[in-house]
């Protein structure tokens, strides 16, 4: 089994998206066990993306594939299963045990993801969520942590209200003490309609978006003309990796402390992951793994009309929503409304293409044209002509130690 693993075969139980099939010339060997397997690299891509934030978005994600195995009655995953399918690397297609010694290698199967977008997850899991996972974020109030208070600036809260009648009514409200607002209610149609009207005021026109849809495919083929000069940049670094692992295999055969030995083994096993992510790259220029269609396709209809997707209902796809077409929180005022967002670079290219007034600056500008007055702000030429010389009184030491004064006029 060891030596089957060394020649780049996984020798254990399949893993969840795989199975086992006999392949000529290779035995039993790893295969994508559909739909388990586009099911997993949608997560994985997703996380590695940002798109799904936090690990317990794709839990939530996973949950709600009613192929994805559960493992309670209640439809709910533990979160170890996250976990493994996040750190596993024959996800990538490679092969590594480190209690066998079997170093990081490629596999024959195929990989779901990248060792690229392996790479990627493994460094967002070290650097933490960078927003908390909240469990009453829910379908009722998708705007909930988004939308701050105008008056501190501290993210509004929501919850249903009880009236005499026993009716519940849903608000939106500030938590924040010693703000103006504080407990200061927001009925939830209010602050969430003005929200439809904002999403709605997204969406490009027709001729806007066609043209930027030919600026997508122009900037398309302009990437696809430049891999040759990337394929250069890979090649050169890859030789500059390989030259700083040959340089370190002679400072470990020098080396008498085992602490050093230890960590030029670390910098050297490092690097070698560095190489193999190159070598992939190497692999894969030049041959699109999608067409622009398939790229494109749901990022163009995103950007067509951002508010078809906010009112699916879906509380993954509206928060997604809010992550894309916003920059940052939005702030509500109470007596005003919503204020104005910053939206992301997207949708600010497409409202700077949608702009209709646009007109030449005419030579004296578009301010009332008044005349200015013509100063001198250089100093005038110097004069040639010598100026007159003062008359003075000139006193004469004679080598006797006398003095004489004479008169002179000097002209």
């Amino acid at each position: 089994m060891r030596g089957r693993a060394l020649n780049g075969y996984w020798v254990f139980r399949a893993p969840i998206g795989y199975k086992y099939e006999r392949v000529a010339g290779h035995g039993n060997m790893l295969v994508r066990d559909e739909p388990l397997a586009s099911i997993i690299q949608e997560a994985l891509e997703g996380f590695a993306s940002g798109h799904f934030e936090t690990q317990a978005e794709v839990k939530r994600f996973l949950e709600s594939k009613p192929a994805f195995p559960k493992d309670f009655a209640d439809g709910t995953i533990r979160f170890e299963r996250i976990i493994r399918l996040m750190t596993r690397t024959h996800f990538a297609g490679y092969i590594e045990i480190p209690e066998w010694d079997v170093s990081l290698r490629k596999g024959h199967h195929e990989g779901l993801i990248s060792l690229e977008t392996h790479e990627l997850i493994q460094q967002r899991i070290k650097d933490g969520a960078r927003a908390p996972a909240r469990k009453d974020i829910n379908a009722d109030f998708p705007l909930r942590g988004f939308v701050c208070c105008d008056d501190c600036n501290t993210p509004l809260t929501a919850c249903w209200s009880t009236s005499k009648s026993g009716k519940k009514h849903p608000y939106y409200l500030c938590h924040a003490k010693g703000c103006p607002s504080y407990r200061k209610s927001i009925r939830r149609d209010v602050l969430e309609g003005e929200f439809d009207e904002l999403m709605q005021s997204l969406k490009p026109s027709e001729g806007m978006f066609a043209m930027a849809s030919k600026m997508f495919k122009d900037a398309w083929g302009q990437r696809a003309g430049q891999m040759e000069a990337d394929k250069r940049l890979i090649r050169s670094e890859r030789n500059q990796i390989e030259k700083k692992i040959e340089g370190l295999l002679d400072r470990v055969v020098d080396a008498d402390s085992p602490t050093l030995i230890t960590a030029y083994e670390k910098r050297i096993e490092k690097m070698e992951r560095e190489k193999l992510i190159l070598d992939e790259k190497l692999l894969n220029k030049g041959k699109p793994m999608h067409t622009f269609e398939q790229m494109f396709e749901h990022a163009l209809q995103f950007l067509s009309n951002p508010w078809k997707l906010w009112k699916s209902g879906n509380i993954i796809a509206q928060r997604t929503v809010l992550r894309l077409a916003f920059a940052e929180q939005i702030t509500f005022a109470r007596n005003e409304g919503l204020r104005t967002p910053k939206t992301t670079l997207p949708f600010k290219v497409l409202e700077g293409l949608s702009c209709q007034k646009k007109i030449m600056a005419e030579r004296q500008g578009f301010e009332p044209w008044e005349p200015v007055k013509a100063q001198r702000f250089s100093r005038p030429p110097r004069s040639t002509t010598p100026a007159p010389l003062r008359g003075g009184v000139v006193r004469v030491f004679s080598p006797q130690g006398r003095t004489m004064q004479a008169a002179i006029r000097m002209c």
